[in-house]
C-alpha cells in the first residue's frame, strides 16, 4: 500500500458517521439557542422585577395626585378590565390602527419601490415625499379635521400620515441598496422585470422593509393617540386626558401603559412573521 492509499483510507468517512456528526451539531446548535433564549428571558424578567421596584419606591415620596405606584395602576386596571371600561375605549382606536396601518403599508411600499426603479418618478415625486415629511403631522392635524370632520376618517388619515412616511422611505432606501451586480446577473438570464422584482428586488429589501413597519408601527401609536385627542370624544386618548383632567392618576396610567404592551406585543408579532417572511434577516441577526 502506498502513502497516498494509507492516507486515502485515514480520511475516508463512512456516511453514518457524517450522518451522526451533522445530527450532534445540529443539536449542539439547538441547545445553545434555547439557552440563549433562556437566558434573555431572565435578564428581561429581572430588569421588569427591578424597574418596578423603583417605580414602587419612588411613588412613597411623590403627592399621590402627581404619582402614582404599579401596584395601585394594576387594581385600576384590574376594575376597568372587569367593568369594560378599558375595552370600550381601546376597541376605537384597535380599529383606527388598524385600518390607517395597513394603508400606509401598501402605499408606503408600493410607492417606495416605484420610487427606486424608476428614475423619472424618484426625480419628480422624490422633493416631495422630503416636502411633506419635513413639516411636523401635528401641524397638518387641525387642517385634517377641517376637511374630514371628527369621525373615523379624520383619525385613520391623522394615523396614515404618521406612518406612511417611514414605510415609503426605508422602502425606497432598500431598493436603492441591492447590489448592482446581482440586476445584472438576473438581466444577463434574461428575466423580466417582474422576475427581477421578485427574485432580487424584493428579497434584498425586506430588511429594510421590516424596519420600515417597526418605525411604523411606533409612529402609528403616537399618531392614534393623537388622533383621538384632536378629533372626537372617544379612543384611548380621551380616556388618558379624562382621567388626567380629574387627577384620576392611577387610572391614567392604565391607557399608558396598554399602549406600551400593546406596542411590545406587535413588535413581537412583526419578528414573528419576519422569521417565516425572511428567515435571512433573523439568523443574521441572532447572530
Amino acid at each position: 500500500m502506498t502513502a497516498i492509499e494509507r492516507a486515502r483510507g485515514e480520511l475516508a468517512v463512512e456516511p453514518d458517521d457524517v450522518s451522526s456528526e451533522q445530527a450532534r451539531a445540529v443539536q449542539v446548535a439547538a441547545t445553545r439557542k434555547h439557552r440563549r433564549h433562556l437566558i434573555h428571558f431572565v435578564i428581561r424578567l429581572a430588569s421588569l422585577a427591578i424597574a418596578l421596584t423603583l417605580w414602587e419606591i419612588a411613588a412613597w415620596n411623590v403627592d399621590p395626585v402627581l404619582f402614582t405606584s404599579p401596584s395601585k395602576v394594576a387594581v385600576a386596571a384590574y376594575h376597568m378590565v372587569l367593568s369594560g371600561e378599558l375595552w370600550t375605549y381601546l376597541w376605537p382606536s384597535l380599529v383606527v390602527l388598524a385600518i390607517g396601518f395597513a394603508f400606509a403599508v401598501v402605499l408606503g411600499v408600493a410607492i417606495g419601490l416605484l420610487l427606486a426603479r424608476f428614475w423619472v418618478l424618484d426625480v419628480a415625486l422624490t422633493v416631495y415625499i422630503t416636502f411633506l415629511y419635513s413639516i411636523p403631522s401635528v401641524a397638518l392635524v387641525p387642517l385634517i379635521v377641517l376637511w374630514a370632520g371628527f369621525d373615523t376618517t379624520a383619525k385613520v388619515i391623522i394615523l396614515f400620515l404618521f406612518a406612511f412616511f417611514p414605510m415609503a422611505i426605508n422602502t425606497y432606501q432598500g431598493v436603492k441598496s441591492v447590489d448592482p451586480k446581482l440586476l445584472e446577473v438576473g438581466r444577463a438570464f434574461r428575466c423580466s422585470e417582474g422576475q427581477l422584482w421578485w427574485n432580487i428586488v424584493l428579497p434584498a429589501s425586506l430588511p429594510f422593509i421590516v424596519t420600515g413597519l417597526r418605525l411604523a408601527l411606533g409612529r402609528g401609536l403616537i399618531g392614534m393617540v393623537l388622533a383621538d385627542l384632536y378629533t372626537a370624544i372617544s379612543g384611548i386618548g380621551y380616556l388618558i386626558v379624562r382621567t388626567a383632567s380629574t387627577y384620576q392618576v392611577d387610572k391614567m396610567f392604565v391607557p399608558i401603559v396598554t399602549l406600551g404592551i400593546l406596542g411590545v406585543t406587535l413588535t413581537a408579532l412583526l419578528r414573528l412573521a419576519e422569521k417565516y417572511v425572511a428567515p435571512w434577516t433573523a439568523a443574521s441577526q441572532e447572530d
